[in-house]
């Protein structure tokens, strides 16, 4: 099975360093094995959308796009639950 490459679109790298500091290791490590299972089993399809799905670590969310025939993952969105889907 080839390993997926994970790129981070900007905006999610700055939503990433604002959370809280307790967080950010198990939201990269969750990120990180995207790369060998793109659709874990906590993955949810989002509505309206052909290739985008999501994560839950703890009370954040992470949106990404799987783009299956480059094998490359983007990370679109990391916020908390209340605010990532506006």
């Amino acid at each position: 099975m080839s390993l997926y490459k994970i790129i981070w679109k900007e905006s999610a790298f700055k939503e990433l360093l604002k959370i809280d500091r307790v967080f950010i290791p198990k939201i990269i490590k969750a990120v990180e094995s995207l790369a060998t299972n793109p659709f874990p089993r906590n993955c949810k399809k989002l509505f309206g959308t052909e290739h985008s799905y999501r994560i839950k670590i703890g009370s954040y969310r992470i949106i990404y796009t799987i783009y299956g025939v480059q094998l490359l993952i983007e990370i679109v969105r990391v916020a908390h639950r209340k605010d990532v889907y506006r």
